[in-house]
């Protein structure tokens, strides 16, 4: 009687709010310190807000576990909640794989996007760990299944994003990352079997599985010598650059040069010792190099149309220009051999990036956290490592450093993600004091 008196506590917390999806604050401790109107202080209990979100992951309500996970989503992202993680990873880990795998109870295609989304945080926030390694053994099969079942749901960006997370943080070695890029590939070339219709898959999905199957190959060095799936992936990514969807052809882009950067095509070349000298192996590596170097020339062709293509009808300007500075980007590493240099300003240091390897993940991370980015570049020692990024320590819990223009409007401005958090926070609170969850 007791469990379910909470369960209806936990539903009437959850279905009462009306967008849990973004809980932030400042501090990473489990009472958070929101000040308001200059000295007045808020004091919230996120680790009770997270134990409450997950019991409600039990309720049969399929709103009240999208709202759960939501809540969940949002803490995960604006801190490092280390302390919930210790407590109950397993738990969650679980609850969420519940939404995901096949026969589980009848789960939205909202409830299984939030479920693989928090499932690719919960990864981020263990890091390189035992538990990052259960979290991919765990989580890989069903990822797997359901994106090759005959499933009506459209296949959800969140599960790709996912499956590429948990495999660079929790795969081990080549042949687990060649695994999930393959997963990945058969979301859009199914193999066909004799009760398998082909289903043109749609330009958002396309850019998606592109997008994380380049942030996996970045990764990747020593690569299986395979000629014909490499002729087979080069030639379908420069299909895709003659695309009119423009993200599909900024996601083939970026992919080519990721292949091209990691030496493919030089990995085929065979040193020439005239023809009665080489054998058949050397033979058959020199042609695959030779047909992979017309490939090559094709895709140059194409991507410096790209960067100087007009606009068409209807062309939004600042997508056009993205365009062109990522052709001509391509372009200038084809002529020159440059690789784009990205420098980004964090508090008092600077997370540089000086290839495509990096530039793809970087921005493939950027879009996962979202506004979460910032504090964990400061705070998550898995992502320094990833980026060679150190930040002064003295900046990280020092909110009087004098701020940019950028971040003024960033924390300061009404409409920031800070004051709009604060905001659900104190919205939050009132509710639960209303309904006898937290003693104020």
């Amino acid at each position: 009687m007791g469990k379910r008196n909470s369960q209806r506590k936990n539903a009437a917390m959850l279905d009462s709010d009306d967008d849990s999806s973004s809980v932030s604050s400042s501090s990473t401790s489990r009472t958070d310190h929101i000040s308001v109107s200059g000295n007045e202080e808020v004091h919230f209990d996120q680790d009770g807000l997270l134990d409450q979100a997950l019991d409600a992951l039990d309720e049969k309500r399929g709103s009240t576990r999208e709202r759960a996970l939501s809540v969940i989503i949002g803490a995960f992202t604006s801190n490092m909640q280390h302390h919930f993680v210790d407590k109950k990873f397993a738990t969650l880990l679980h609850q969420c794989l519940a939404s995901i795998k096949k026969g589980s109870k009848k789960a939205s295609a909202k409830e299984i996007a939030l479920a693989s989304h928090a499932i690719g945080l919960l990864t981020l926030t263990v890091g390189c760990s035992d538990n990052a390694r259960e979290i991919f053994e765990e989580s890989v099969r069903p990822l797997d299944e359901f994106l090759t079942s005959k499933s009506h749901l459209t296949k959800i960006p969140s599960l790709l994003e996912c499956l590429a997370i948990i495999t660079f943080v929790g795969g081990n070695g080549l042949e687990e990352t060649e695994r999930s890029m393959d997963i990945l590939w058969r979301v859009i070339h199914p193999r066909l079997g004799s009760n398998v219709v082909a289903v043109k898959p749609s330009a958002p999905l396309i850019t998606a599985v592109v997008s994380a199957w380049s942030f996996l190959l970045s990764t990747m060095r020593n690569l299986k010598l395979n000629s014909k799936n490499w002729q087979n992936s080069i030639s379908y990514l420069s299909s895709l650059l003659d695309k009119e969807d423009r993200p599909v052809r900024i996601a083939a882009g970026e992919a080519l040069a990721v292949i091209f950067e990691i030496g493919i095509i030089e990995k085929f070349s065979a040193d020439s010792k005239g023809a009665s000298d080489m054998s058949q192996e050397e033979i058959n590596l020199q042609e695959s190099y030779t047909h992979l170097q017309g490939l090559k020339g094709k895709v140059i062709t194409q991507v410096k149309n790209l960067s100087v293509e007009a606009g068409g009808k209807g062309s939004a300007k600042k997508d056009l220009n993205n365009q062109r500075n990522l052709f001509r980007d391509i372009v200038e590493f084809f002529e020159c051999g440059y690789s784009p240099e990205i420098s980004m300003k964090i508090g008092g240091d600077s997370l540089q990036t000086s290839s495509w390897s990096q530039m793809i993940q970087l921005n493939f991370l950027k879009h996962f956290l979202g506004g979460g980015f910032i504090k964990h570049i400061q705070e998550n020692e898995f992502l320094q490592d990833v980026f060679n990024f150190k930040p002064k320590r003295r900046y990280l819990n020092n909110n009087e450093h004098r701020m940019s223009s950028g971040e003024k409007r960033m924390f300061k401005s009404p409409n920031s993600v800070q004051n709009k958090a604060r905001t659900q926070l104190l919205n939050k609170q009132r509710l639960l004091s209303e309904v006898g969850f937290l003693a104020i």
